[in-house]
């Protein structure tokens, strides 16, 4: 009976994956004032947004989303943010859909996809219970909830990288110590909001432990911001100069 069942599980995921592939074709089933409702708790109250992933797995029997609408919404956004820093930096027309498509599959999804997986493989592999009650069933981080972790931690990075540093722009490319002091302490929120975005969606699972993991490059970047404030490095003039030149 084992071997059906997962078997059968198996193919329910497969099942499951195919129908969320074909809602991308499909605009009118994107539940988009769900996402909109969802990105505004991701700022001003992240921990409501991830009890309400309790309330998902308890109605439809799965931790990931069954709407793309939040990586359509997300992948958008990205496109009219690059389009923004092209129209200002003097783009030509084919570097700036060059910049677009970076922006957009290379920066959001690929790197995406890569953190999705790497904290996939270290959840199953690490951080599962193992000490269950015989009437607890054995769980496991489906990869698609990974990946929603990844969007859900990606949009306040978006605001603060993309947004935000577009607005300071004109103070943050200033070659002072002060606009590099500035440039390097939105990177490190930034990208410390982005890991206590990861600590919180996995810490959200019941049958995950010692979560905070996800919380140690947090140290790391705090560690190493004195070092680079005191070197001169600016990470906002380092970043713009990679797709302009």
């Amino acid at each position: 009976m084992l071997p059906q069942a997962t078997t059968a599980g198996k193919r329910g995921n497969k099942g499951y994956l195919g129908t969320y592939l074909r809602r991308f074709l499909k605009p009118k089933q994107w539940d988009l004032e769900y996402t909109f409702w969802l990105m505004l708790q991701l700022v001003i109250s992240p921990k409501t947004a991830y009890r309400h992933t309790a309330y998902h797995k308890q109605t439809k029997n799965q931790w990931a989303r069954d709407d793309p609408a939040f990586i359509v919404v997300c992948c958008a956004l990205v496109t009219v943010a690059s389009l923004a820093y092209c129209v200002t930096f003097g783009d030509t027309l084919w570097h700036t859909l060059l910049t677009v498509l970076s922006a957009v599959l290379v920066d959001f999804l690929l790197i995406g996809v890569a953190m999705a997986t790497a904290c996939w493989v270290i959840t199953n592999r690490f951080l599962r219970k193992r000490n269950l009650h015989h009437h607890q069933v054995e769980q496991h981080v489906e990869w698609l909830y990974a990946f929603d972790v990844h969007c859900n931690s990606y949009f306040p990075l978006f605001l603060l990288l993309y947004v935000l540093q577009f607005l300071l722009s004109p103070v943050l490319l200033w070659r002072s110590f002060v606009s590099s002091a500035l440039a390097n302490a939105l990177y490190v929120i930034a990208l410390g909001y982005y890991h206590y975005m990861n600590f919180l969606g996995y810490s959200a699972l019941p049958f995950l432990e010692r979560t905070e993991v996800f919380l140690w490059p947090i140290g790391a970047m705090l560690l190493l911001l004195p070092f680079a404030v005191l070197s001169g490095f600016n990470p906002s003039i380092f970043t713009l100069s990679v797709y302009f030149g």
